[in-house]
């Protein structure tokens, strides 16, 4: 078999997953929409993962991974904004929801900005597409557990619409923000990521094991932006090179 295939076995993986979740956001399964995005963030880890470790990176690779999370990470959001804006409006007329899909839009110039900017190669300037996608998509668990009784604002289509605008603008800004990727597993010039992993992976789990599925991502993203900010006051730097 050719080593090359496993990583974009990988990367198809995380674009059927995406294209599962438009088809369960249009049945009337939403609900399911949080795992599945869960398993594609996973994918579209693994999929860098296995190419580094093969040693198969290559330019259709690249493209490839692009194409995948341009559906789960861009078309995906948009329709789940889409549908959270259809019910937070009563009687909603169909422009009052298209604003949902700003973050596809955004998502889109995003991807295409990343795969020409030789200075993404060891952090992000602006959000990730996965983390920005993860918030979005993890409002559907806030509505139906109404975590700390939060469910209420995102029945409020103003709340949604400003959801929407701040994270098309992170999207394509150039906040630099520091990627999960490791080079080396050592503490020194990981400080940043481990301390993430331990504060939001602790976070995470403690509110999944409080029964609120993936509520708790929200709080998540903004503690991965809270650090990166402050990491930025700490250690600020002229120029970063991220995905």
């Amino acid at each position: 078999m050719n080593r090359s295939l496993i990583p974009n076995l990988i990367t198809l993986t995380n674009l059927l997953l995406g294209c599962i979740a438009i088809v369960c956001t249009l049945t009337g399964r939403i609900d399911m929409v949080p795992w599945l995005i869960f398993a594609a963030c996973w994918a579209d880890f693994f999929d860098g993962l296995a190419a580094r470790i093969l040693k198969v990176s290559s330019p259709m690779g690249l493209q490839l991974d692009s194409l995948a999370d341009m559906v789960t990470f861009g078309v995906v959001p948009g329709i789940v904004a889409f549908k959270l804006l259809e019910g937070a409006l009563n009687n909603p007329n169909i422009f009052l929801l298209l604003p949902g899909f700003l973050i596809t839009l955004f998502a889109a110039y995003r991807l295409a900005k990343f795969n020409v900017d030789t200075r993404q190669t060891s952090g992000f300037l602006g959000m990730a597409t996965p983390a920005a996608t993860g918030f979005i998509v993890s409002l559907i668990d806030v509505q139906a557990y109404n975590i700390l009784g939060l469910g209420s604002w995102v029945s409020n289509p103003f709340f949604l619409y400003t959801v929407i605008l701040l994270f098309s603008f992170l999207l394509v800004s150039e906040i630099p923000m520091f990627s999960l990727k490791f080079k080396r597993i050592g503490w020194h010039g990981n400080e940043v990521r481990y301390i993430f992993m331990v504060l939001g992976l602790g976070l995470f789990f403690a509110l999944m094991a409080m029964g609120y599925r993936f509520a708790g991502i929200p709080f998540v993203i903004a503690l991965y932006f809270l650090i990166s900010i402050v990491d930025n006051i700490l250690h600020p730097s002229p120029s970063i090179s991220s995905h």
